[in-house]
């Protein structure tokens, strides 16, 4: 493919990733760098003022760098069951909003906005080729008949057409993840005996037949993309050769550029949470690259440009789409091509700010960056009154109330006791399957170099030292104490903090009791019950743990695989107060897979238990109105937290002015999400 724009490559940092800003040119789409932003739900067409918040989002990450955006879905008409829908002319206006922002930006960016019929996912008066529920959703869908079917393909046209109006560069066409187009797809589905159901040249007869009248509707020369299930991860999905067939198929009807995705929302197995390798499917894409001409997407886990390099230098892939990396780092693209990787606020995939608040109805965000779909309602401007400011504490909480400060034009000075920066960070990132954590300490020291803050770690503030300072302000951010739960025996030698787990200062025995069933208890049990490498680290690993067979790409990528974890040698009992659902508390798109591990690891779940006490015998409880005496060697303690506030109890005393932030101004389950957005809220306005 043409370099036509030589001067790209001749920016400062691009001999680092120099086929990441290759140009991409097809004589039908002409791409700046191969960086695409991949699609993401953010919930903004719903909120007041939301096309106007969206625009200011996509154009701040067109003026970030990237090649090519892909919007959130947008349905194609009312049945299409999503926040938004384009539809009709009145609809246009709106959208362009966003393509005008974005080409003010950046005339070179592209933009795509994703057509996405939810189907049997759809909320209210679902539809589908039959009326087979999703394991996920509240209802069967209603089956559309031959007329309602010509009528949904008349509607995607007219969508892509409206698009086309309304500025965009071009759409793309999702038929995986079990929305509409997948579901025709797939035999559990699509139970059909007309000429859209039975054999797979019928099932994919629907998919097909909207890329070829969007093609009709649109011309040549507007770009579209089809999102093909490259991997569906469903126990009897799509074998390989029909993945290779409607790639083909939608080649021959005029694609533009191919995409690749990956699982179906209702999948139990993980696909972008933070256990899952980077670039863990590319193996895929790089197989599916050698059966078509056309450009293709890899996607998933791709969230540095290391990554997106190695991916596309191997011939993995023609482009990269990064979507959660571009909440957390708008800049992403730009830092790269200036050879500033290290201040890269990296994803690191935890799911917490983003897909969580999408399925819960909530607008996105993300853990690292709160501006992030914020962008008119949080912003970090240079402050008029300069002041000298002290931060008691270098956890989340804290890193991030001291840069945006710093940021902002304030003098800062950051304290902590410890010998090194990220507090409970620190803990997160030995929890196998959480190294990613790791990346965001590196953002923060490196940004605290930058921004000149004045570190001081080893050095344990106290309320006469910063008094003595005459800081203008003082932020109390030291965080949180494991709570101590009133048990008897709550002191014999087999019991043992989590901290001291974590960091190895105490040994754990062959049988285990852990007190405490939140998401640092499954953590804990997660670390205690772990051998060998990392899955997040190790591809194999991860595809054996999870069922997965890449080489052999069974229907589905999953079919007649069975996971095979490997654990340590020892028993584990998780155990919690409340009679309700274990892991409740965890987060709502990748609680579940830490359930399915611990249970595929012998792990023990106990709920409703009431603690008598601890001595030689063991932890003597009554669990589910049964008196039992677990024979444990070792006993960890995850029972909640409390907030360290006494400094600023002593500061308030003196008169100082100073505030609390994250853990020490309210002790929950640890929550780094809503301390960094608390923090950065703050300083947004000291």
């Amino acid at each position: 493919m043409a370099i036509t724009n030589p001067a790209i490559t001749e920016k400062p940092g691009h001999t680092k990733y120099p086929t990441l800003f290759t140009p991409l040119d097809t004589g039908r789409v002409h791409l700046k760098n191969r960086a695409v932003m991949g699609s993401m739900h953010t919930g903004l067409e719903s909120e007041e003022n939301g096309f106007e918040r969206l625009a200011i989002y996509y154009a701040e990450r067109a003026r970030g760098g990237v090649g090519m955006i892909i919007t959130g879905g947008i349905a194609p008409n009312r049945s299409g069951g999503i926040g938004s829908k384009l539809s009709e002319p009145e609809d246009v206006a709106r959208h362009r909003l966003i393509t005008e922002a974005v080409h003010a930006a950046d005339p070179l960016v592209k933009i795509c906005m994703q057509i996405l019929h939810a189907g049997p996912l759809a909320r209210g008066n679902p539809v589908g080729p039959s009326p087979i529920k999703s394991r996920i959703a509240k209802e069967v869908p209603r089956e559309l008949d031959e007329s309602e079917i010509e009528e949904q393909l008349d509607d995607f046209a007219q969508c892509a057409n409206l698009a086309k109006e309304a500025g965009y560069d071009g759409v793309e066409i999702i038929s995986s993840a079990g929305y509409l187009l997948s579901t025709f797809l797939v035999e559990k589905t699509n139970r059909r005996t007309d000429k859209w159901g039975g054999s797979f040249e019928n099932r994919m007869r629907f998919p097909v037949e909207v890329m070829r009248r969007i093609r009709k509707a649109v011309g040549d020369d507007f770009i579209v993309i089809f999102r093909v299930p490259a991997m569906d991860m469903l126990q009897g999905g799509l074998s390989w050769e029909e993945v290779v067939m409607l790639t083909k198929a939608v080649e021959a009807e005029g694609a533009t550029i191919i995409n690749c995705h990956f699982t179906w929302h209702e999948s139990q197995v993980p696909t972008i949470a933070t256990m899952v390798p980077r670039a863990a499917f590319t193996s895929v894409t790089e197989r599916l690259r050698k059966e078509i001409t056309l450009p293709i997407i890899a996607s998933n886990r791709i969230n540095m440009p290391e990554v997106a390099e190695e991916v596309l230098s191997q011939g993995k892939a023609d482009l990269v789409a990064m979507a959660r990396p571009m909440l957390a780092d708008a800049e992403l693209v730009n830092k790269a091509a200036e050879g500033r990787t290290d201040e890269i606020n990296t994803c690191i995939a935890c799911n917490q700010a983003c897909l969580d608040h999408t399925f819960s109805g909530k607008p996105t965000s993300c853990l690292v960056n709160p501006r992030a779909c914020h962008e008119t309602l949080l912003n970090y401007e240079p402050t008029r009154a300069p002041k000298s400011i002290a931060v008691v504490g270098a956890g989340p909480a804290g890193l991030a109330y001291a840069t945006v400060a710093a940021e902002r034009g304030h003098d800062v000075t950051l304290f902590d006791a410890a010998s090194e920066i990220g507090g409970q960070f620190n803990l997160a990132k030995r929890i196998p399957g959480k190294e990613e954590f790791s990346e965001t300490i590196r953002y923060f020291a490196r940004m605290i170099e930058v921004l000149g803050i004045d570190l001081r770690l080893n050095t344990k503030a106290t309320a006469a030292t910063l008094k003595d300072e005459n800081f203008d302000e003082v932020i109390v951010a030291t965080g949180i104490a494991p709570r101590i739960p009133d048990i008897e025996g709550i002191d014999h030698p087999k019991v043992v903090a989590y901290i001291d787990v974590i960091t190895g200062r105490k040994p754990v025995g062959k049988t285990v009791a852990i007190i405490g069933a939140g998401g640092i208890g499954f953590d804990v049990a997660e670390f205690v019950t772990h051998s060998g490498p990392s899955a997040a680290l190790n591809i194999d690993v991860f595809a054996k743990e999870w069922g997965i067979d890449f080489e052999n790409h069974p229907r589905g990528g999953v079919t007649g695989v069975e996971p095979v974890v490997e654990a340590a040698d020892r028993t584990v009992y998780l155990m919690q107060r409340k009679p309700t659902a274990m892991g409740r508390s965890l987060g709502r798109t990748t609680g579940w897979t830490h359930r399915i591990t611990l249970k595929r690891r012998g792990v023990h779940m106990l709920r409703g238990v009431e603690y008598q006490k601890i001595d030689d015998d063991g932890l003597h409880a009554i669990i589910e109105g049964e008196a039992r005496v677990l024979d444990v060697d070792t006993v960890i303690v995850c029972a909640g937290q409390e907030s360290l506030r006494t400094l600023y109890d002593d500061l308030e005393n003196e008169g100082v002015n100073v505030s609390l932030v994250g853990g020490a101004y309210e002790a929950v389950e640890l929550d780094a999400k809503r301390a960094i957005d608390q923090a950065s809220r703050m300083a947004a306005k000291v």
